[in-house]
C-alpha cells in the first residue's frame, strides 16, 4: 500500500529496551477534501530513511498494516494497529484538476542570448 501527503512532522529517534530497538515516527497530512493526518512509524535501519526528508515535502511512503494481540494482566485481550513504512521517496507537488504539471525552472533558457540587432526587428 502507498500513502501520499505533505511531511507535517519528523520525529527524533527512539531507543527501546536492552536490545536497541529503534523507532522513528512521521506524520504526514493527505491533499483530500477532508485532509487525514496519519502518523507512520519507521522502524530499525528505517529510521535513517527519513534523514534527508524535511517538514512541507510531498512524499509517498510504501507502508504495510500491523495488528497485534495483547492480553492484560486481567485477562482482557485488546487489539492495536499500527502503520509502518518501509519506503520514503519525494513526490511532485500536486496540481489542481485540468492543470498542466509547471515545468523546472533549468527548463527555461535566459533572455539576455538575444543579439542587438534582434531588438530592433520590429515591422511598424
Amino acid at each position: 500500500m502507498e500513502l501520499e501527503g505533505k511531511i507535517k512532522l519528523i520525529g527524533d529517534t527512539k531507543t527501546f529496551g536492552n536490545n536497541g530497538f529503534r523507532k522513528r515516527e512521521v506524520v504526514v497530512t493527505t491533499d483530500e477534501q477532508y485532509p487525514q493526518h496519519i502518523m507512520v512509524e519507521f522502524v530499525q535501519d528505517k529510521c535513517d530513511l527519513l534523514n534527508s526528508y524535511k517538514v512541507g515535502q510531498d512524499v509517498k511512503i510504501g507502508i504495510n498494516l500491523r495488528g497485534r494481540e495483547w492480553t492484560n494482566p486481567q485477562g482482557e485481550t485488546k487489539y492495536f494497529n499500527s502503520i509502518q513504512g518501509w519506503r520514503i521517496e519525494t513526490q511532485a507537488p500536486s496540481q489542481p484538476d485540468g492543470m498542466p504539471p509547471v515545468p523546472p525552472m533549468e527548463a527555461f533558457e535566459p533572455v539576455d542570448n538575444l543579439n542587438e540587432e534582434d531588438h530592433d526587428d520590429l515591422p511598424f
